[in-house]
Order: structure tokens, then C-alpha cells, then sequence
């Protein structure tokens, strides 16, 4: 099923059609819902791989892209009135949404994906281990950087479980630092290793043109950059826009998070050496699949340990092509 920016846009807008008791359909089955942290092409993905789990496992799905934390709030609480089987969500703020969400789990089957929600009530988390793909990016910077150099980090925000331990796994690597994806270095501060240098982060708030501005920003601030990260999808394209503008494309190393087509061209280009992916059309439909087994009583599908690992990838020039062309499939079901 193809799912185009338009149809999805409805499908956010639009409320749930009548549910019967506890998000029973006499028409399809279960209604399930799958909730996104914002919009962005990354939870297009996710929400084909939602649907394609809806046609596969006998459900219906509701697909809502929230903006910002107080929408996501709203949200939820309108999805458990509607009377949903089951929601899988990315939390925004999981330190300050804990009542929220365990609120949430006393009234239907709650799971986490993409970003988890630890200390809640939440029944299992999807996704990967945000901080070991932080690693995997540190690994890349020292890999284009091999005598040392400064870096500077740009990032949506840090509310997020995920962009948080994120974050972290890349400073830990280039300060060869133990594993500790609980410590936390506040965005502010420069860090030194002797060879690396961590300058600050920025963070955007999911503002597209703020992403940018912090990139140009960052430039001026520090001429002989040697490195910028991005790690949300749009971060490292806003990097490549600001390089550009500066005539600096190919001057400064670029490192990035997901799978952005300006990304993969800048690695084709020799702009971008390689970019860390995740698999969130995997977190759709593995977050329906579960939802599905939940409602109609199986609690087997639950993963063991309470969380279904879904490993990243690292992407460079010698896979990138192979990589590209099964997301555009993905993206055009």
C-alpha cells in the first residue's frame, strides 16, 4: 500500500471511525495506533511499514505524527478515549511523560519504538541501542579524522531517550570513555581527549531552518572545523546546505544519522563520509505486529527482556547504492 505524503497527512488529520469495545472493528479486526515524535521522512517510513503490518497481521492502524510534546499529549489521551487496542509510541519527553504514559497503560496496551521510555509501564520497546549507534558514528569521525580535529554536534533535541544516549555514544568514543550510555555531558561544554574536540551541540527543536542556522552558525564560530554530526535525519543535510553557502563542501567532514536522500547523495559525492541508518519501517511493522498478537490475547509475541532489537546499519560509499535503492521501495509502497 502506498502511503503518499497527501493520504498521510489525512490519515493524521482524520479521527478514528467507530471502534467497538476496547478497539474492536467489525469491519477489520483490532484498531492499533502508531505514534511518531514529528514529521519527518524517517516516520514516513515507519508509518508504510505501520500500514503494510496492518494488511498483514488483520488490523486496522492509526497513524498520528505529532508536533511537539503538548500535541503528543493530546494525542494519546484522544487515541484512549477513541478506545484503541493498543498504541506503540516514541515518546518526546520520556523524564517528564512518566505519568502520562503510564497513565496511558492503565487504559490499553502501551509499547515504545524508536525512542524508549524507560521507569514506565510500557510493555516492551522496539527499536535499537541508540547508544552503540552513537559509538558506531564516533567510530566513523575518528575513521575520516585519523590525526584528530575538532567537531561540533547538531541534534533536534536531547528530551529524547534516543538523541540523548545518541549523542553520548559519539562523545564516548571520541573521548575513549568507558560505556556508560547513562552518563550524560551537557551540551554547553567543550571536551578535549588530547586528539579529539568536541566544540558544543545544538540542538533545533525539529525546526528545519533553525538546523540550518545553528550549521551556518557553528561555521563562523569555528573556521578550522574539522567535522560536523548530525543526528537527525534533517541535521545533516541542513550541515551540507550550510557548507555550500560557504564554498566549504568536501573541506569539512561530514558524519550523519539516517537515511536523507541529500545524505546519500553527499555520500556518493564524496560529501558525507557514510551515515549511521536504523530500519524504522521495521519499527512499524514490528510495533503492528505485536499490537495485533496483544489484542487478540497472545502474549507471546512480546520479545524477551522486554525489548526487540532492531540493529543499525552503517552506510558508506561501498553500499550505498544497494541501501538507496530497497528505501526507495520501502517509500513507495
Amino acid at each position: 500500500m502506498k502511503l503518499s505524503p497527501l493520504a498521510l497527512s489525512v490519515l493524521v488529520a482524520l479521527p478514528l471511525t467507530a471502534c467497538g469495545d476496547r478497539g474492536a472493528s467489525a469491519d477489520a479486526g483490532p484498531v492499533v495506533a502508531y505514534v511518531t515524535n514529528g514529521t519527518a521522512r524517517f516516520w514516513t517510513i515507519g508509518a508504510n511499514g505501520a500500514m503494510a503490518g496492518a494488511e498483514e497481521f488483520g488490523v486496522e492502524c492509526d497513524v498520528r505524527m505529532p508536533d511537539g510534546a503538548v500535541e503528543q499529549k493530546r494525542i494519546l489521551e484522544d487515541l484512549v478515549t477513541r478506545g484503541v487496542a493498543g498504541i506503540a509510541v516514541s515518546p518526546i519527553d520520556p523524564r517528564n511523560q512518566v505519568d502520562l504514559i503510564n497513565d496511558i497503560c492503565s487504559q490499553t496496551r502501551v509499547i515504545t519504538q524508536d525512542s524508549d521510555a524507560p521507569g514506565t509501564d510500557r510493555l516492551c520497546f522496539i527499536g535499537p541501542d541508540n547508544y552503540e549507534a552513537g559509538r558506531s558514528v564516533g567510530k566513523m569521525v575518528m575513521d575520516s579524522m585519523p590525526e584528530g580535529g575538532s567537531v561540533f554536534i547538531f541534534v533536534g533535541r536531547l528530551e529524547q531517550d534516543n538523541a540523548r544516549h545518541r549523542r553520548q555514544g559519539v562523545i564516548d568514543e571520541l573521548m575513549g570513555w568507558s560505556r556508560d550510555p547513562e552518563r550524560y555531558s551537557p551540551p554547553g561544554a567543550e571536551l578535549d581527549s588530547g586528539k579529539y574536540q568536541v566544540l558544543g551541540t545544538r540542538t533545533d527543536q525539529f525546526n528545519r531552518a533553525k538546523a540550518k542556522s545553528n550549521a551556518e552558525d557553528a561555521l563562523t564560530r569555528f573556521p578550522d572545523l574539522g567535522c560536523m554530526v548530525g543526528l537527525f535525519e534533517y541535521n545533516p543535510p541542513a550541515c551540507l546546505e550550510a557548507l555550500r553557502g560557504e564554498d566549504k563542501l568536501g573541506q569539512v567532514k561530514v558524519v550523519a544519522f539516517d537515511e536523507a536522500d541529500a545524505t546519500l547523495q553527499g555520500i556518493l559525492d564524496g560529501h558525507v563520509v557514510g551515515t549511521v541508518v536504523q530500519d524504522p519501517f521495521a519499527y512499524g511493522r514490528e510495533s503492528v505486529r505485536i499490537l495485533a498478537g496483544l489484542a487478540r490475547g497472545d502474549t507471546s509475541v512480546l520479545p524477551d527482556g522486554g525489548v526487540l532489537d532492531i540493529p543499525t546499519r552503517v552506510i558508506r560509499a561501498d553500499n550505498v547504492d544497494d541501501f538507496w535503492a530497497d528505501l526507495k521501495v520501502k517509500l513507495n509502497r
